[in-house]
């Protein structure tokens, strides 16, 4: 009988979604981000999820199939308990037993819920696990670790799994080589020829199945490779590995001690020195220091104020510790505002561009002003605009205080002698790859490089503090013995470290993000290479914690063997290794520029690889980039998932992870997949991404898996057979989606629901060898007009205006919600983003876009990108009132008398308004009084402040018409 995967048939998407937002919110916990910085990485427990849902049979039990599969993956009951490592305080126990059961083991003390004293430990255990059982999902999760770190379910989950599955096995890796078997007659082999940052490789060699992982830039390909041969090297090569970085890191520190770069002559010793650049004002011809802001500390109130000196040419910089609320505020008005440089003399705001010299040559092309940079030049030519000076030094007393000082003469005079340390080692180590010795490519991430700074080596971005430090670290770390144990060693380390200090660190002193006391943020807060113009650097004692971790199991427990495993820098397009299950998380459409942003750290191990991975090249290949949303991008796309196809069995199946929201990009990818020979079986929205400020902008948090199988047969449709087919599969994926939205709490926002819809409609469409005779390869690779959309387009815009028109908010009949135009619709479902905190424009665009509304600005009460919203029905006024589509809507009229009852301060104003309006007002009295409720409903939500007063009026409107029997207003 051919296997038929659990993951076809139904995946526990919230509770998947709960674990994964953990895995997430873990941060640097997170099993492979010490290794180094990659983006985009999925979640371990969503990869473990994925396999096994592929491996897991499904059967006709499909309640019990669930509870298996929540077991393997120690999300039952019985394995949260085995996972939870916190106890529950007393209150919250207090709060879900009942007062009978709480008697005689939970007592007040004062103001306090406590224990009884003398309590058996067996019967507080007992009454631990009772309110612990009581709690929603997410609510254990804050107790528990994750899956990952506890050694699988237990004994008695095993009898269970055994007993459903008909399998032998007491370990997850036993159980996954018997399910392999069973699938495949093999151990399956599980593949990702987009590793990036090794999660897909990594889970299925800790799993016990064979893997193989590749990526056209080796720098994904060398973090996959050392998290399966170091955090998979067990306990072992762990310690080694330490052991060589503690050693590197003790070297170093001798050394910038006798040095004296980092000591002042009273013990202090450095831990952060923060620049910036200068560049002269045009007013004054003064040389003024850039700073977006010069609060340095809002714990401890301490500031940079700048005081003109007329004998330096310039300004002055003074540190005040304590400063007064004013100068607080004063100091976060910096002399860049808006990408212009403020004049503090004059206040006149210059553009940085006029500032660089930056023109337009004869054909209109960029010319970039400023001079660049040689390979010997490590700070600023005194000709060059921009000048960098230190301006602040924060020194650690032998007491553990910090102190935040102006820059002195000795502290000029050792960053002076940092600069001459640096000269005399430059040429060596750039030879002995202790420092990069790479150009920067030209590209879209790297320009800005060239035209804001002038840097064209990647080691431009650092200071020289900064490679004085890291090669050190580097050449006692290779310098001895350069095998791939110590090579692990500096790839963690300094990897870690690039990532923590370089020129492209901004300082954060804010009490949020830093506890006020003033740190170094990452080079990649998001997924570009920004310049800053003023930066911190750490000192190397600030350093420790990456380049020299601590005496403990500092990773996984799980060792791998490493024969299973398999890692290299490949082209998808030429791979030749064959597995049963691919699972791949794709480029999307530019969305990361991965080739540009990987050399940062590839320059770092360029002239190591060739010796410890002598089959490896050592460039990122940009040629053979995947990228952009074009011809090439398609042609790319459907060359490799042709050759996955290719080197797959008949019964083999495919994951593909995508997040990308635009139709147009789904649409490619169901032609691509098409194309690629592949059909859509199943889609699942997982929620991913956490919600942090980092992630402003067009982001969805839930990530769509589309589960692939060979297309070998399939007939023709016809695209009058198409419509409804799509149709239904929409409505069926979006009324899953929701019954696991009511079940737990709600995991999906509108976008999310819209990816479920691109991705039931791709389901339909891919299943199909012809659809109505049209070249599908050519209409993939064909250049369209403006505004002209494929048929598949055409049918994905379909599945988006269904959603759109299926998705009622909560609080509206169906019926009332049909007797509505798209433009009422828009806005009431506009209303419920608002009030799930989403604000991000490009919700309401794809919003109005499923409803087919083409002009919706005037609603709009903001147009920020994040602060999105629609107005309020006072807002409105008379705003279109009677014009057009909308002006004559039931909807605007009763936001109108809403308004004419704030107005009078009287609801009866409004009452008689709306009665007088509307012929059918008696009609549909029941459609106003439903409409009047939804909108009372926004008084239950505290950010809707702005609604409140309108909320009340549209209760005290509604409740004359619920009185009305008939008589005049």
């Amino acid at each position: 009988m051919p296997h038929k995967p659990f993951i076809e048939t139904q995946f526990p998407l919230a509770i998947l979604s709960a674990e994964s937002y953990k895995e997430r919110k873990a941060g640097p916990g997170q099993t492979l981000t010490g290794l180094g910085k990659w983006w985009g990485r999925k979640p371990l427990i969503l990869v473990r999820a994925v396999i096994l849902g592929l491996l897991m049979p499904a059967s006709e039990d499909a309640e019990k199939d669930r509870e298996i599969f929540l077991r393997i993956l120690t999300m039952d009951p019985d394995g949260l308990w085995k996972r939870k490592t916190k106890k529950l305080p007393a209150a919250l126990i207090a709060e879900k037993l009942t007062p009978e059961e709480a008697a005689g083991f939970i007592e007040m003390s004062g103001d306090k819920t406590v224990w009884k004293r003398g309590l058996d430990p067996e019967d507080k255990a007992r009454m631990e696990k009772l309110a612990f059982n009581r709690l929603d999902y997410e609510e254990k999760l804050a107790f528990c670790d994750r899956p990952e770190q506890i050694d699988g379910p237990s004994k008695e989950s095993w009898r269970e799994i055994n007993a459903h599955l008909k399998t032998n096995a007491h370990t997850l890796q036993e159980l996954f080589a018997e399910l392999s078997q069973k699938a495949f007659g093999r151990t399956a082999r599980v593949g990702d020829c987009f590793c990036g940052g090794g999660s897909i490789p990594f889970e299925a060699a800790r799993l016990g199945l064979e893997a193989y992982g590749s990526d056209l830039n080796p720098v994904a390909a060398l973090l996959t490779w050392a998290a399966i041969h170091l955090i998979g090297g067990g306990k072992e090569v762990q310690e080694k590995v330490r052991k060589a970085q503690e050693e590197a890191w003790e070297a170093a520190d001798r050394q910038i001690t006798e040095w004296g770069i980092e000591h002042d002559g009273a013990g202090n010793r450095a831990d952060a020195y923060l620049y910036c650049i200068e560049a002269k004002s045009p007013a004054t011809g003064l040389w003024v220091p850039l700073a977006p802001s010069w609060v340095i500390s809002e714990k401890y109130n301490v500031i940079a104020v700048l005081k003109k000196n007329e004998r330096r040419h310039g300004y002055d910089i003074e540190i005040i510790t304590g400063a007064t609320e004013k100068q607080m505020n004063d100091a976060k008005a910096g002399t860049v505002q808006d990408k212009e440089m403020v004049c503090p003399e004059t206040k006149n705001r210059y553009g940085m561009a006029g500032l660089r010299g930056d023109k337009k040559g004869e054909d209109g092309e960029p010319v970039y002003g400023l001079r660049l940079w040689e390979n010997e030049d490590l700070v600023p030519r005194p000709e060059d605009t921009f000048q960098e000076r230190l301006y602040c030094v924060r020194w650690m007393t032998p007491e553990g205080d910090r102190l935040y000082k102006s820059v002195t003469e000795e502290d000029e005079e050792r960053d002076r002698k940092v600069i001459s340390l640096l000269k005399e080692r430059f040429v060596e180590w750039q030879e002995k790859g202790f420092l990069p010795s790479k150009k920067i490519a030209s590209g879209a991430e790297t320009s800005r490089l060239f035209r804001e700074r002038g840097w064209t080596h990647w080691h431009h971005l650092f200071h020289p503090r900064q490679l004085l430090v890291h090669g050190l670290s580097i050449e006692n770390i290779l310098g001895k013995s350069p095998d791939k144990i110590n090579f692990m060693g500096m790839i963690q380390a300094i990897g870690v470290q690039n990532d923590m200090n370089s020129r492209l660190c901004h300082w954060t002193p804010q009490i949020e993000r830093s506890g006020g006391i003033g740190a170094p943020a990452n080079t990649f807060t998001n997924q570009a290479l920004n310049t800053q113009y003023n930066y911190p650097i750490r000192g190397l004692v600030l350093s420790e914690q990456f380049l020299k971790p601590k005496e403990k199991e500092i990773y996984s427990s799980s060792t791998i063997d490493g024969s299973t495993a398999d890692s290299r820098p490949a082209d998808a397009r030429s791979i030749k290794a064959r597995a049963s299950l691919w699972v791949t998380d794709p480029p999307y459409a530019d969305a990361v520029n991965y080739h540009e942003l990987a050399d940062y750290f590839l320059s770092w191990y360029d002239k190591h690889l060739p010796k410890l991975f002598p089959d490896w090249y050592s460039d990122s290949r940009p040629a053979l980039a995947v990228r952009g949303a074009d011809e090439d991008f398609e042609h790319s796309m459907v060359d490799i998932y042709s050759n996955l196809a290719a080197h797959m069995p008949d019964d083999g199946l495919q994951v593909v992870m995508f997040t990308h929201q635009d139709a147009g990009v789904w649409a490619d990818l169901g032609m691509i997949l098409w194309a690629a020979g592949l059909k859509v079986t199943a889609a699942w929205t997982i929620g991913t991404e956490t919600t942090s400020g980092l992630k402003t902008g067009n982001y969805v948090q839930g990530t769509v898996l589309l589960v692939l199988r060979k297309r070998l047969e399939g007939g023709t449709v016809f695209l009058d057979e198409l419509y409804p087919l799509v149709d239904d599969e929409v409505r069926k994926q979006l009324d899953h989606m929701r019954r696991v939205d009511d079940r737990i709490k709600p995991q999906f926002g509108d976008t999310d629901f819209q990816l479920g819809a691109y991705a039931a409609a791709l389901r339909v469409l891919t299943g199909y060898n012809d659809i109505e005779g049209q070249d599908i390869r050519h209409e993939l690779f064909r250049t369209r007009t403006k505004n002209e959309k494929s048929p598949f387009e055409k049918i994905i815009d379909r599945a988006v205006s269904i959603a759109a028109g299926y998705l009622i908010p909560r609080g509206i009949d169906a019926s009332v919600w049909r007797n509505l135009t798209n433009t009422e619709r828009l806005y009431l479902r506009g209303l419920e983003l608002e009030r799930h905190g989403e604000f991000r424009q490009g919700a309401y665009q794809e919003l109005a876009r499923g409803f087919g509304v083409s002009e919706y600005s005037f609603m709009l009460a903001d147009t920020v990108a994040n602060r999105a919203r629609f107005k309020t029905a006072s807002e409105f006024k008379r705003v279109q009132l009677g014009e057009g589509e909308w002006g004559g809507t039931l909807l605007r009229h009763i936001l109108f008398s809403i308004h004419e009852s704030i107005r009078a301060e009287n609801p009866r104003e409004g009452f008689n308004y709306l009665k007088h309006a509307r012929s059918d007002y008696w009609t549909r009295r029941e459609d106003i009084q439903e409409i009047f409720k939804y909108l009372e409903q926004a008084k239950a939500h505290a950010h809707l402040s702005h609604w409140f007063e309108d909320a009340k009026n549209a209760e005290l409107v509604r409740g004359f018409i619920a009185n009305d029997y008939g008589g005049s207003g």
